[in-house]
């Protein structure tokens, strides 16, 4: 490896590195706050090594890795939110007598895989990056091993990430057989000749990879294990899992995918569209019958990717700049939602029903109010920065035509009016006997410092986002025009 090469993949090394020293340091001195310290430093310090690669000639370390201002913001975009992770994880598991020290070791390499993906080029580095990010996610999701759904929820997604593991080997093996190698741009140059459409092995690899991806993003039919890991996992670990876990798989699909026409080619096109309409129908269907807050969330999380399928499918700079904008703003009302629910929930168990949070409004109003903005942002009200996200897919969708999925988008949307709002109105509405303050709130400590800080600058950039979204847009759009000059 070069100076050049160190120079640009610092930001690895130094989560990498990170995790080493985590696990040194608890070795001889066992203190969480230390550990998160360390962690919290390392992150910072690896979004400080960002600028030293933005803004010059895309970079390639051997064929595995490219470096360019698409994965340099994508790989900002991730260290922002597991920094955030890290925050709301110090107090959350504040509240349990464990061993926690190893949680910190367990995110950072999970969060190194999560960037190995954003840089992906490769196969080879796209399958690493992912078993790094998935066998990490097994054990943090039970690792909270005294909660009966916790253990469940991690051995349901160890089998279901295994499976998929399998279908994404499949699927790389078929594209190698047709094309003898794994590199992205050799496989987008031979999907974009008139011969590479033809080819049924390169048909099949497409869609069994599609399927993996597909289980990582949660969209139907690869669906079904979503509400009952985001139920039983640790509220900060859900929130990692519905951001960090999913962008990274977003950001190399967009890599791999985005210099494809797909309406070339009617078999993928066809597959992504029912995909996508299925997503946005079933998850806000499914989301109406439920009364636990995190598979509200869960439900509706399978809709949202069916939106940002649709920018996927519109492809091209339009495309995928939509689909990188409303990522953004997933995460941060993510973050939010989830951050608030891990703060107010107790030891024993979690404050996620719908009823935990009534009268919410009367005794806590700070969390009521961010709760409030994180869900008003998901549904995509005017003056939030979910909304301008709809408005950008809508945008891409109609430059591309698609207007079957964009009435279905419009459609699926106003049923999430009543579930988002069912959350909100029992918040605002009257306290009775069973509400938060009996079963979370009074058994929460205060907002630390820390967590007050990351909540609040998340809702206020949800809020900016949704006013004044010219600057994100631009930026957005000119990492879109790169990723674009690459393909």
């Amino acid at each position: 490896m070069t100076l050049l090469d160190l120079q640009m993949s610092l930001p690895l090394v130094v989560v990498a590195a990170t995790a080493v020293t985590v696990m040194l340091v608890i070795s001889f001195y066992r203190n969480q706050t230390v550990s998160a310290i360390l962690t919290l430093a390392g992150l910072l310090l690896a979004g400080a090594c960002l600028p030293l690669a933005w803004g010059g000639e895309p970079y390639r370390i051997a064929p595995l890795v490219l470096i360019d201002d698409f994965a340099i913001f994508y790989l900002g975009l991730l260290l922002v939110a597991s920094f955030a992770v890290t925050v709301l994880s110090h107090s959350y598991l504040e509240k349990y007598r464990m061993e926690r020290g190893e949680f910190y070791i367990l995110l950072l390499l999970s969060v190194l895989g999560a960037l190995t993906l954003a840089v992906s080029d490769h196969f080879v580095s796209f399958f690493l990056g992912l078993e790094l990010l998935s066998v990490s996610l097994y054990v943090m999701i039970g690792y909270l091993f005294t909660k009966e759904k916790a253990v469940e929820a991690a051995v349901k997604y160890l089998f279901l990430a295994a499976a998929t593991s399998a279908f994404l080997l499949f699927g790389m093996a078929l594209i190698y057989a047709e094309l003898g190698t794994m590199e992205f741009a050799a496989i987008v140059e031979s999907l974009t000749r008139d011969g590479g459409v033809r080819s049924p092995y390169l048909l099949a690899g497409s869609v069994l990879i599609l399927a993996g991806a597909g289980f990582k993003l949660s969209v139907v039919p690869f669906h079904m294990w979503t509400p009952d890991i985001y139920q039983g996992a640790p509220a900060p670990v859900t929130a990692y899992l519905a951001t960090v876990s999913k962008g990274c798989v977003v950001a190399v699909l967009l890599r791999l995918f985005s210099g494809i026409d797909l309406e070339l080619h009617s078999g993928l096109f066809l597959v992504l569209a029912v995909v996508a309409a299925s997503s946005m129908i079933a998850g806000n269907l499914l989301a109406l019958l439920q009364d636990n807050i995190k598979r509200i969330l869960a439900y509706s999380s399978i809709a949202h990717f069916g939106y940002l399928l649709v920018a996927f499918i519109a492809g091209g700079t339009n495309g995928a700049a939509a689909a990188t904008f409303y990522l953004v703003t997933y995460f941060a009302a993510t973050l939010i939602a989830f951050g608030t629910i891990g703060f107010l929930s107790p030891t024993d168990q979690e404050a996620d029903t719908v009823e935990d949070y009534r009268g919410l409004f009367w005794l806590r109003p700070g969390p009521a109010a961010l709760l409030s903005i994180a869900l008003f942002s998901l549904l995509g009200l005017p003056l939030s920065a979910g909304f301008m996200g709809k408005f950008f897919l809508i945008g891409a969708g109609t430059g591309a035509g698609l207007w079957t999925l964009l009435i279905l988008l419009a459609a699926s949307s106003a049923i999430g009016l009543y579930y988002y709002l069912r959350v909100v109105v029992a918040m605002y509405s009257s306290a009775d006997g069973n509400t938060v303050k009996e079963r979370g709130s009074a058994a929460a400590p205060p907002f630390s410092a820390s967590v007050v800080t990351i909540l609040v600058l998340l809702a206020l950039f949800t809020i900016a986002i949704g006013v004044y979204p010219e600057p994100m847009i631009n930026l957005i759009q000119s990492v879109a025009e790169s990723l674009a000059g690459i393909l």
